[in-house]
């Protein structure tokens, strides 16, 4: 570098990159790098920096895509302490945070070659006694194999544990062939390792091979030294400087080069950066660089305006045996998969099965409870009241209670043992606020909660909940009287509009059925008297199907037939809700559910350091001058009994599981209205933690065997109350359960009404003059009801009636067009 120099190609190393990266700014000259992977090394602030190799920025995204792939959560990084290890990590530790993972413990070596088996030794027994078992090693070739070695003395390469190397280790395995036969492959199976990917092309192919015949050529008794994914990149990396220097010499580019004062202050240092010049065209070669597009042994080499390589993608290597498989592929643009680009698809997304170290194809868990002696620390509140869930045990330092079992039978299903100790929350005088207690694990006082927790969308948002293990919600309790029957109780299965409706409709259906029937039907004809009350009498006598008059006409009985369906509906409806309401206890009371008590002004209680205060108020908008803070169920039944008027409460808002212990001995009072949120109670975690998922599995167990229900039982008695059965209030049928019925029951009849008075007027038309037509239509109207009301068949023999018009002369001589009717008998009446 002592003379004039247009392009610099290297360093093998991202520390020493970093150095001449400056070197370069100020000789304004191309610094093409095929091996200096630190992320942080950019063209912003090294705008001559040409990176012809991946950046670290993609492999720890394929190593973030990894970890989210086998749903482990925390992964420990160990590093070299230098930009290359450091920067490295960074960047891994963002890719995790996108995918909800996190690193939870670094172990930094020292980035010289001096660090001593011992320094190692110590770092991997402190790694040990770390809950992740996922490992992620980014060092150098020089000690890497080194550090699994003594991993592996330490029992830490066996089952459970998870290894993934950087690309240190699949270039170290493409150096040196020989280590597939040797001792320290013992120590590296089960690893997973990444390559930069390159295609197996013809060009890579020839030229491989005559660098085998070379390095044999070379020295014949050896085996020839592996060509890794660097030898290629810094191959292509000549080519592409060549393919530029060309290209710049065509466009009219010289060699020209000034002095810098900044480089003659340099005088006298080891590099002599005083004697070379400042390169006057280093801008015109850098963009010639950067429009290169060749293809070269690792494939297409075309840069992107950061000067950066476009489209990284790598190999994901499975160590196995005496070699390595290949399980899959990452792109930037595809993520994990088992074929290769461009042969993506849905169908091959993921990877291969692994052999993880201890020889195993189970995916390990990824993590263990640490063997450093520290118990999870679970808080538990100090109840003052409803203590069947949550209580401590007299003089000592254990609880027990409903919510209690139910942890520690879940946690004896898990495959793991899980050391733990009960930690006390609260001051016992008061019940402690739920929402403190789950504040204590994001501040890291306590690894979990256990106790009366209810699951609500604000809390999931700070840590996390196993599967609810008792489903409760907010119910509305008040006292409640019972109501007496009374003379009159025939009367409320129906409301008064489905009693008038039901009245009407038989009126409407036998006045239908009179008159389909009445022209051929006896049962239907007689005096005006006898007709009604025969109108009366069906209509109501269908009601017990005791009708004794037969329907003849077709439509008649379709008429009955529907008819006699709805009124079975109707009878079948009535009967079961007057036995509902005989039989069942009724019950009254003033609050009808949590509508009735939002809309008036009455006090409310609740449990002080529930979550209804907060839902009541920010959800349903009630004033908090309305709410009553209680601490037990005394105090509940003491305010219920005061009411509102003498400074007590005209109902209490609580959840589900309390309130059903509360009224288990008090039959005074009920919980009325519907049950308005749907809730649960689950143990909290802190988020993202792995034993939220196993214990809400063990609770799924617990619930299938029935081991949740007995629990349920040995703590939570049932009610004492007589009336366990009773209802609050009445549930009277209402039109709206029965309107289709009468719909179709009122189509029915104004169809056949609709099908006779057209059949009549059809038959009274054929039977009736011409001149009847140029009469009064009062006079129609009359012939016509007089032609309905006759008896089928009379109308057949009706004498046809016409008309003889003559002229009258009277005696002034006056001529009047008088009309004289005559009835002209039939044939066999004349003959009469």
């Amino acid at each position: 570098m002592e003379n004039d120099t247009v392009a610099i190609i290297g360093p093998q190393f991202s520390v020493m990159a970093h150095v001449i990266s400056h070197i370069a700014n100020e000789m304004q000259v191309p610094l093409l790098s095929f091996a200096a992977t630190d992320p942080t090394l950019t063209s912003l602030q090294f705008p001559y920096f040409v990176r012809t190799t991946h950046s670290d920025l993609y492999q720890m995204a394929a190593v973030a895509d990894i970890v989210d792939h086998f749903q482990w959560r925390d992964v420990i990084a160990i590093y070299v302490d230098d930009d290359h290890g450091r920067n490295g990590v960074a960047a891994l530790g963002d890719k995790l945070a996108e995918k909800r993972c996190k690193i939870s413990y670094k172990v930094p070596f020292k980035p010289d070659n001096n660090i001593t088996r011992e320094e190692i030794n110590s770092a991997l027994v402190r790694v040990a006694l770390m809950e992740s078992r996922v490992i992620v090693l980014h060092i150098y070739t020089s000690y890497g194999l080194e550090v699994l070695h003594l991993a592996q003395s330490l029992g830490m390469m066996g089952s459970g544990y998870v290894w993934i190397a950087t690309d240190w280790l699949s270039t170290v395995l493409d150096s040196d062939p020989s280590l597939s036969t040797s001792p320290a492959m013992n120590d590296i199976q089960g690893v997973i390792t990444l390559r930069m990917y390159t295609q197996d092309s013809d060009i890579k192919k020839k030229f491989i091979s005559r660098w085998k015949k070379l390095s044999q050529k070379e020295d014949p008794n050896q085996d020839p030294f592996g060509l890794n994914i660097f030898g290629l990149y810094a191959y292509d990396t000549v080519w592409v400087l060549a393919s530029a220097l060309d290209a710049f010499f065509k466009n009219g580019g010289t060699l020209s080069f000034s002095n810098d004062s900044s480089l003659n202050m340099l005088r006298g240092d080891t590099l002599h950066l005083d004697t070379m010049g400042v390169f006057v065209y280093g801008d015109m070669l850098l963009q010639k660089i950067l429009e290169v597009n060749r293809t070269g042994l690792t494939g297409q080499m075309v840069f992107n305006p950061d000067g950066n390589l476009v489209h990284p993608s790598y190999e994901i290597i499975n160590v196995i045996g005496t070699g390595v498989r290949r399980i899959g592929y990452w792109s930037e643009t595809s993520g994990l998969h088992t074929m290769e680009a461009p042969n993506h698809s849905n169908s091959n997304e993921g990877l291969y099965g692994v052999i993880w170290p201890g020889q195993t194809t189970q995916t390990p868990r990824g993590w263990v409870f640490a063997s450093n002696g520290r118990h999870l620390r679970i808080g538990v509140p100090l109840r003052i009241s409803y203590r069947e869930f949550v209580s401590r045990i007299e003089g000592t330092e254990m609880f027990g209670g409903y919510c209690i079992d139910v942890f520690t039978a879940a946690l004896n299903l898990l495959p793991y043992p899980v050391p733990y100790k009960f930690i006390p929350f609260g001051d016992g005088k008061t019940n402690p606020l739920n929402s403190d207690l789950l504040h204590m694990i994001t501040i890291g006082d306590f690894d979990a909660v256990v106790g009366d927790i209810t699951i609500t969308t604000n809390r999931t948002k700070i840590v996390d909940f196993t599967q609810p293990y008792i489903e409760s919600g907010l119910v509305v309790v008040a006292p409640i009287k019972k109501l007496k029957s009374s003379a009159w109780a025939f009367l409320t299965p129906f409301t008064p509009m489905m009693w008038f409706v039901t009245g009407m409709f038989f009126l409407v259906v036998g006045a239908v059925v009179w008159i389909l029937e009445r022209r051929i039907n006896d049962d239907f004809r007689g005096p005006a008297r006898r007709q009604f009350v025969t109108i009366i009498w069906f209509s109501f006598s269908t009601l017990f199907f005791a009708h004794r008059e037969k329907t003849v006409s077709t439509l008649g009985r379709l008429v009955v037939i529907i008819w006699l369906f709805v009124v079975l509906i109707l009878n079948s409806s009535y009967i079961a809700s007057l036995t509902s309401i005989l039989t069942v206890e009724q019950l009254s009371s003033p609050v009808k559910g949590i509508e009735s008590l939002v809309i008036s002004n009455d006090r409310i209680g609740f449990l002080r350091g529930s979550f209804a205060e907060n839902y009541l108020t920010q959800e349903l908008n009630i004033h908090r001058s309305r709410l009553v803070p209680l601490n037990s169920p005394s105090e509940y039944e003491k305010a219920l009994k005061d009411g509102p008027a003498s400074g007590g409460v005209a109902a209490i808002i609580d959840e589900r599981a309390y309130m059903e212990l509360f009224l288990a001995t008090r039959c005074e009072f009920g919980i009325v209205g519907q049950e308005f949120t749907k809730m649960g109670w689950g143990f909290g975690f802190p988020r993202e933690s792995p034993l939220a998922i196993d214990m809400s599995t063990a609770t799924l167990k617990l619930s299938e065997n029935g081991d949740l229900q007995r629990i349920h039982e040995k703590w939570l008695t049932r009610s004492a109350c007589s009336s366990e059965g009773a209802k609050q209030g009445i549930d009277r049928l209402e039109l709206k359960s029965f309107w289709g019925l009468f719909l179709l029951s009122g189509i029915a009849c104004f169809i056949a009404l609709l099908s006779y008075v057209i059949r009549m007027a059809y038959r009274f038309s054929r039977h009736s003059n011409s001149n009847l037509e140029r009469s009064s239509r009062s006079a129609r109207l009359r012939s016509f009801l007089s032609f309905v009301n006759e008896r089928e068949g009379e109308d057949k023999y009706r004498p046809k009636e016409k008309c003889s018009c003559r002229k009258v002369v009277h005696e002034n001589g006056s001529v009047d067009d008088s009309t004289v009717r005559v009835h002209i008998q039939n044939n066999d009446t004349a003959q009469g």
